[in-house]
């Protein structure tokens, strides 16, 4: 069975959740396209929320 792939904004936001939860700043947004650099800077909001809040990944 092949396996599907997720939509590039799913993908953006998950990718740029990681980088957030792990303390990367948002300048190293490796999209160009304004929908999914918009996906992937909400995923680091959200992270860095989740940060400060203090969940954090060990």
């Amino acid at each position: 069975m092949k396996r599907q792939k997720r939509d590039k904004s799913t993908r953006a936001h998950s990718k740029g959740y990681q980088a957030g939860i792990s303390g990367r700043s948002k300048d190293n947004c490796p999209f160009q396209s304004a929908e999914t650099r918009s996906q992937w800077l909400g995923g680091w909001r959200e992270a860095a929320e989740d940060r400060h809040l203090g969940m954090s990944i060990k």
